[in-house]
């Protein structure tokens, strides 16, 4: 494990931190690259602004979360939703 300190931050290279809990936590600004989040769970989180990109998302699941201004590939979630909707409605 490699975890040390760099002036506010921490900084973790090739490390385990798998069962690791963060409560009350402020990551707002972290980077993380080439990281294994895979069967995570994130409740009561401020993701507003973040950027993801090369990421596998399959299996991942979004519930009761607010979706204004995000974008899959350009494309707006509530507007992919009401299109969904939509034609769900027109069958």
């Amino acid at each position: 494990m490699n975890i040390h300190q760099e002036k506010h931050c921490l900084k973790a290279t090739d490390s385990d931190l798998s069962g690791s809990a963060f409560h009350d936590v402020n990551l707002s600004g972290c980077s993380f690259d080439d990281v294994n989040l895979s069967g995570g769970r994130y409740e009561n989180v401020n993701m507003a602004g973040m950027h993801i990109t090369n990421a596998n998302l399959a299996g991942a699941s979004i519930s009761q979360s607010r979706l204004d201004g995000m974008t899959i590939n350009g494309i707006e979630v509530t507007e992919l939703l009401a299109a969904h909707t939509a034609a769900q409605e027109a069958k």
